[in-house]
């Protein structure tokens, strides 16, 4: 294994210990290249939002935003064009979009995401969170999908569904630490709904969590049928692939039922499965990928349709 499959690793274990205890299930090559595009995702999130692996908000992330997502367009555009590079992340990225000939706009379209963090987007309806949900995660999935073979349109829009399920997942868990970060993703829509402020610094205050608490449940009753519809794409795969895109989906799944069962003072402490809970739930999975052909298709009238 050379450095930059290393640094790959290194990533994936640090920054999700889900997705890390998901990929080990793969085929050793496949995991590998999952490694080196999780790590250089991480990276570009890290450099937009001033944290370390998802973690640790620096002072004042907002200055430099966009210069920062300039160099990024620019340092991702140079590897795939294939100018050579020092820096792990980029070499991986490059790596892994040529062995298996990724179409380039993906990457692009992830840092499109970030741009709506740089602008400050502001998420009014569902559907404006879902567009966000897709160029920050959703992308991820096809990538992931077509590290995994995919090719065909349909099975891939059930693996951008995956991504926007994560995403949605992600968001309701975060709400609160988003708001002290100045920072709200649930659509306005669904706060007003339940008498929520709109406004970040309003939002994190305790009295309106159990509020934020509703809004964010309907958020995951909203993430329920995205993993509903990913399940279709599973069968699609071979069994490694599919036990590990089937152990991600129960684990990120978890988060989203625990969030629930703890009311708003799940809040209060970070909202996630334990270890063991994971392993369990990795276990579980093996049965959805051994039964994959199995699954119902249904339809995704009404769904996200990614660009």
């Amino acid at each position: 294994m050379d450095s930059i499959t290393q640094h790959g690793h290194a990533s994936i274990k640090k920054g999700s210990k889900s997705f890390a205890l998901a990929s080990r299930v793969l085929p050793p090559a496949l995991r590998d290249d999952a490694a080196m595009l999780y790590a250089w995702c991480r990276y570009c999130d890290d450099v937009i939002d001033g944290q370390e692996m998802g973690h640790g908000q620096i002072e004042n992330y907002k200055v430099g935003q966009k210069q920062r997502l300039s160099q990024l367009r620019e340092d991702t555009s140079n590897v795939l064009s294939g100018k050579p590079t020092e820096n792990p992340v980029f070499a991986g990225l490059a790596r892994v979009v040529k062995t298996h000939n990724i179409d380039h706009r993906h990457p692009f379209d992830l840092l499109k995401g970030f741009e709506m963090d740089a602008e400050d987007r502001v998420y009014k309806t569902v559907d404006d969170t879902l567009d966000y949900s897709y160029h920050v995660a959703g992308v991820v999935g096809v990538m992931m999908a077509n590290i995994m073979g995919v090719r065909d349109a349909a099975t891939l829009d059930r693996a951008s569904d995956l991504g926007l399920a994560f995403q949605l997942t992600n968001i309701a868990r975060d709400v609160i630490d988003d708001a002290k970060a100045d920072r709200v993703f649930v659509p306005q829509d669904l706060l007003l709904k339940h008498g929520a402020p709109i406004e970040a610094l309003e939002l994190a205050k305790q009295k309106n969590w159990a509020a934020a608490h509703a809004a964010a449940c309907e958020q995951l009753d909203i993430a329920e049928k995205y993993y509903q519809s990913a399940k279709v794409g599973i069968k699609e795969l071979d069994f490694r692939c599919a036990w590990a895109i089937s152990a991600a989906l129960k684990v990120y799944r978890e988060i989203g039922e625990n969030l629930r069962k703890g009311g708003p003072d799940a809040w209060e402490g970070r909202v996630g499965a334990s270890k063991g809970r994971k392993v369990a739930l990795a276990l579980e999975a093996v049965g959805p990928a051994m039964t994959r052909e199995s699954v119902k298709t249904i339809p995704r009238d009404g769904f996200y349709e990614r660009p």
